[in-house]
């Protein structure tokens, strides 16, 4: 039991120690050629996983790990939104969010009829290509101060849509599976009450409880408070089967208000910028080339077809939403 143990522990120091090594030499190295950080994270992913040197093997446990990353990520936006601001963003939320989804699943339909795909996957399929990954966008917009420009707040708000999109969509797909049957409202039942759990104990809960946690008088008190309610959020979340995402967004932006908003940010922030860097360095190790060997051509092809669709349809949305063709354009990219 002791060899055991001393052996799992030396695993975890060894897999510390490459993930650290590959950052520390992909990141800086791709920031210096103008490609970014997180495509620096995505080529250290992929270099020790799988198909690179194949230094580590269990990427599913690490990529469900990592998700807590875009998790904090969603938290710390929220604090930063306070409902009337959120409010005042409502047009671009549900406006141009909306039209940017209809806009791209219409084109995106094109070519899956094309290919002989049936109706209602066609939607499905259109539904999902339409999404975009708030993890990566958001970080972009980050990186490069642009969040609070014209078009990262309204790309911003597209990213917001798609997450509260993915809700009625859930409600609609096991009433599509169950062929219409009522019963598959009750699927999303567990979600909805634990939102409204959300909702009511961050607005009520959560300031008496810190106010006993600062009375402590600890920073790292402090902290470990900040963590536990951030995960608490997302493990009810996703127990319920919603997005964790959704949920500590959500809470984040009830928080917006309170005076333990600055700490909880602080005491946040570093946790997020690590997990996250781990996310993006799961996701490139989770990219099968194995794929792209078996279908050299289309996958390119494919990939090529999709971006330019997306970005049509979005900057189309843009216009429409009389956004100036600069914005529409950033937007779209």
């Amino acid at each position: 039991m002791i060899i055991l143990k001393a052996m799992n522990s030396h695993n975890i120091m060894l897999n510390m120690l490459i993930f650290m090594g590959a950052a520390v030499i992909a990141v800086p190295l791709a920031t210096r050629l103008g490609l970014g950080s997180i495509l620096g994270y995505l080529i250290a992913g992929a270099a020790i996983g799988p198909w690179g040197l194949k230094l580590i093997w269990n990427v599913s446990d690490i990529l469900a790990f990592s998700e807590f990353g875009v998790v904090l990520l969603l938290f710390i936006i929220g604090l930063e939104l306070r409902p009337g601001r959120l409010w005042n963003m409502r047009r671009d939320i549900f406006g141009f969010g909306l039209m940017q989804i209809i806009f791209c699943m219409i084109l995106l339909s094109l070519p899956l009829f094309l290919r002989g795909v049936g109706s209602m996957q066609v939607g499905i399929l259109a539904f999902g290509f339409a999404l975009s990954s708030t993890a990566f966008a958001m970080q972009i917009l980050t990186e490069k101060h642009e969040l609070n420009t014209q078009y990262g707040r309204a790309s911003f708000a597209v990213l917001l849509f798609q997450d509260i999109a993915v809700v009625p969509v859930m409600i609609i797909l096991p009433l599509l599976a169950q062929n219409g049957q009522s019963n598959g409202f009750m699927s999303i039942l567990p979600g909805v009450v634990a939102l409204i759990a959300v909702l009511v104990g961050a607005r009520y809960l959560v300031r008496p409880f810190f106010r006993v946690v600062v009375k402590a008088k600890s920073r790292e008190l402090f902290t470990a408070a900040a963590l536990l309610l951030v995960f608490s959020v997302a493990s009810l979340m996703e127990t319920a089967g919603f997005s964790m995402a959704l949920g500590t967004f959500v809470a984040g932006v009830i928080l917006s208000e309170s005076e333990y908003r600055h700490e909880l940010e602080t005491s946040i922030e570093p946790f997020k910028g690590l997990l996250l860097g781990l996310f993006f360095i799961a996701v490139g190790m989770s990219m099968d080339f194995g794929m792209l060997q078996r279908y050299p051509l289309f996958i390119p092809l494919a990939v090529l077809t999709l971006m330019a669709l997306k970005i049509v349809a979005v900057y189309l949305a843009g216009s429409l939403f009389r956004y100036d063709a600069e914005t529409s354009r950033n937007i779209a990219f």
